[in-house]
């Protein structure tokens, strides 16, 4: 498959790192409503929080199973492994088939002995060279049997739909229909107006935006964080997220994550003060009983400052193709939150300043914006791309169509390179195929690495990435220790068996790196061979 996007790929790091020093302008192109009420429902304080349908029907296994699979499926022709967890393994696996219970596959289990990483005995069972489209569980003597998986050809397209999804089901302030929503279809939400929290008598209109957690607040750095992972997987990846994803917006001619994202901005920009262009925190909802509920605005600050100018400028530059005057405005909120943190950059991270000056450049070619990235890249030359800031900063100076300095992007493009390579290593040497310890729960950090990985594969097409990427899908959908989905509704067991504050899906700036990870691995051909 074509990997899509402007990045140019090569084989090898020396080739991309040649055509950056030849490059004349910039490192390489990343890629230049209200509806009504439901009838005879009010309007309410409530709202359904994120979550899907399970995607099987069978019976769940009343023992923790030693053998742990995909619980969502593999694709044909793709790597195929499942993992057992015993110290004494038996010799041989067999394939089932979950309708009839007939034996469609046997193999070899083979013993990677313990990880002490995770404290715990895991062997493979490979049946890579099984293709047959259908579902199945894996059984071997004296250790049961796994949950029950597919195999298909994309078993992770409609899984990005449900994914992206996610933003939609959780807006607020929109009554959302059961024809679109489903299960989480909801009367419009936190709709009325909402008070300063320290001065009661301002009252503002904030009503929009996604709901950041189950008691319905919005948050602007956490909105912020998901909208730029969410348009950074939109330039790579864009055939993969087309006009017909199932939201209301579908068939516009407007790509339907822009959509959504645009919901977002909407909110985005009633939470800038009209006078001085900073920017509020948050919005809280409070129970009342004599009111039902109280809305609050949290005050300003310059972290939600900072990231609003950055956001806000990389919207602009990708919107402009579709709504030029729309985009304009929102690229001078930008500016005037950017003008505003300049005057308080005491309290402002140098990193936060480089990733807002970073998407401003890209936006309007200021001069003044180049400065500040030239100076934080030029003083910070061991990038810390663990950091969200610097990993964006640098992937859009990376894409800028602007004239760039092509010392400074070669040596951005060498750090990035080096992330990839670390993150890859780190992963093969783990038995279970992912950099983690179980024991501190989460996977905030795995998803991070992915983001990395995704944006290093796409520069360059590295199979050994692309084998990372999937074996990190495999472990979040249920090829773990615990034999857990992260994911609301999908799989036979889930996080919310365990520990509910473990999901992904119901947390805005980690359901857009999942996201961004599943476009990775559609975009990605499929990887046969030894891991």
């Amino acid at each position: 498959m074509q990997k899509s996007g402007n990045f140019f790929k090569t084989g090898g790091r020396i080739l991309i790192l040649s055509l950056l020093l030849t490059a004349v302008a910039g490192c390489g192109d990343l890629q230049d409503f209200r509806a009504e009420p439901l009838p005879g429902r009010e309007e309410t304080d409530e709202f359904t929080s994120l979550g899907l349908s399970p995607e099987f029907d069978y019976e769940v296994p009343e023992s923790l199973p030693s053998i742990l699979v995909d619980q969502v499926g593999y694709a044909v022709g793709s790597k195929k492994v499942a993992m057992i967890n015993d110290e004494t393994p038996p010799e041989t696996f067999s394939v089932l088939d979950a309708d009839t219970g007939r034996e469609v596959y046997t193999g070899k289990i083979e013993s990677k002995g313990y990880d002490l990483s995770v404290n715990a005995y895991i062997s493979y069972a490979d049946f890579t060279d099984f293709n047959a489209v259908g579902t199945y569980y894996i059984q071997a003597a004296s250790i049961g049997r796994s949950y029950v998986f597919e195999i298909i050809e994309e078993p992770y397209k409609d899984l990005l739909t449900k994914v992206f999804n996610q933003y939609y089901f959780n807006r607020c302030g929109l009554t959302l229909s059961s024809e679109l929503a489903g299960d989480a279809a909801h009367n419009a939400c936190h709709s009325r107006e909402a008070q300063m929290k320290e001065e009661a008598m301002i009252r503002l209109d904030v009503s929009g935006g996604w709901h950041v957690d189950e008691i319905g607040s919005r948050d602007v750095v956490k909105g912020c964080q998901a909208v730029n992972t969410l348009l950074l997987a939109y330039e790579i990846y864009p055939d993969d997220m087309g006009d017909d994803m199932g939201i209301p917006e579908s068939g516009n001619g407007i790509p339907d994550v822009l959509d959504e994202v645009k919901y977002e901005i909407d909110w985005l920009l009633k939470m800038q003060d009209a006078k001085s262009g900073a920017v509020y925190a948050s919005v809280s909802s409070v129970d009342n009983k004599n009111v039902d509920y109280i809305l609050y605005i949290d005050g300003i600050t310059m972290e939600a400052t900072i990231h609003f100018a950055a956001t806000m400028a990389k919207f602009s530059y990708l919107y402009q193709s579709y709504d030029r005057e729309f985009a304009t405005l929102c690229l001078q909120a930008s500016d005037r939150a950017y003008r505003y943190a300049e005057n308080y950059l005491a309290d402002v991270s140098e990193r936060q300043y480089f990733f807002a000056a970073a998407e401003l450049y890209r936006a309007t070619g200021g001069y003044q914006y180049h400065s500040v990235v030239k100076s934080y890249l030029t003083q910070n030359p061991d990038l810390d791309l663990e950091d969200d800031y610097v990993f964006w900063g640098c992937v859009t100076y990376l894409s800028t169509k602007q004239k760039v300095d092509v010392d400074l992007c070669e040596a951005a493009t060498q750090n990035l390179m080096r992330k990839g390579e670390t993150i890859s290593y780190a992963s093969k040497d783990s038995k279970l195929l992912v950099n983690t310890n179980e024991t501190q729960g989460g996977n905030a950090g795995l998803l991070r690495d992915m983001a990395r990985l995704a944006v290093v594969d796409h520069i360059i097409t590295n199979h050994e990435y692309a084998t990372v990427l999937e074996n990190h899908i495999h472990y979040m959908l249920g090829r773990n220790l615990q034999s857990i989905s992260y994911l609301d509704g999908v799989g036979g067991r889930t996080y919310r068996d365990v520990d509910v504050s473990l999901g992904i899906m119901n947390q805005v700036d980690q359901n857009a790196e999942l996201l961004l990870l599943l476009a990775a691995i559609l975009d990605d051909e499929l990887v046969v061979g030894e891991e």
